[in-house]
């Protein structure tokens, strides 16, 4: 009876059926009270999971909110700058003088701010975007700086950008004053000298700012270079 004990001890050990019986364990353990198998357990969202969900859920395009900050103070200085050198030439025309104590109130009560606000939000939301991605569309197209590079982005920025910044904010203008429907006269009056002013002006800024200035510091001193035309354009516009 030993024997058989033991042999029995020894079949019953053997690893294959150890194996089956682990299984039917495995079975039984996973059935519920009503003899249906449940399913593997559910494995939490991982975190790698839930960041691809966070992020699917962005922008696709992020607006350069600094860039358009920039743009649109800048603006708005330039236009300041040009009214109050039309105020200034108003009272000399007069015969008044620019520095006697009615000259700050005369500027403050007359200021079109109308045109200030019409003006900064073309840099706000025109000007400032529109330029940042232009600049960074050049410099992915041609990052090395050599001077065929330099003279192909000058040449684009002068024949692409300026032509289209021209025709926006002629459009931009017109339509918060309510009449578009001069804008033809407007673009056959004063677009085109104005364009070819903008060439004199923006062609040696141009080389400078792709020839010397750092990509970083590219839209900055754009931006400065832009309230003397600001200052032009806001001229322009109140004729």
């Amino acid at each position: 009876m030993k024997a058989i004990g033991s042999g029995g001890e020894w079949w019953w050990n053997l690893p294959s059926l150890r194996r089956k019986s682990d299984s039917r364990r495995r079975v039984r353990r996973n059935t519920d009270p009503r003899g249906r198998r449940r399913g593997p357990p559910r494995e939490p969202l991982s975190s790698s999971s839930s960041e691809s969900i966070g992020q699917s859920s962005g922008w696709p395009i992020e607006f350069p909110f600094k860039q358009a900050v920039t743009a649109a103070c800048l603006t708005l200085t330039g236009d300041t700058i040009a009214q109050v050198r039309s105020r200034i030439v108003d009272r000399r025309r007069r015969g008044a003088e620019p520095d006697n104590k009615e000259l700050i109130p005369d500027i403050l009560l007359n200021h079109d701010w109308c045109r200030a606000l019409r003006m900064t939000s073309y840099g706000f939301l025109l000007y400032g975007p529109g330029s940042y991605a232009w600049y960074q569309f050049l410099d992915r197209c041609m990052p090395k700086q050599t001077l065929a590079n330099l003279s192909a982005k000058v040449i684009l920025n002068q024949i692409v950008l300026g032509p289209c910044v021209i025709a926006v904010i002629f459009a931009w203008n017109n339509l918060w004053l309510g009449k578009l429907s001069e804008l033809p006269s407007k673009y056959q009056n004063d677009a085109l000298p104005t364009l070819l002013y903008g060439f004199r002006f923006w062609i040696p800024v141009s080389v400078v700012n792709f020839g010397m200035i750092p990509l970083p510091a590219r839209v900055a001193f754009m931006s400065a270079c832009s309230i003397f035309w600001n200052f032009y354009l806001s001229t322009t516009m109140s004729k």
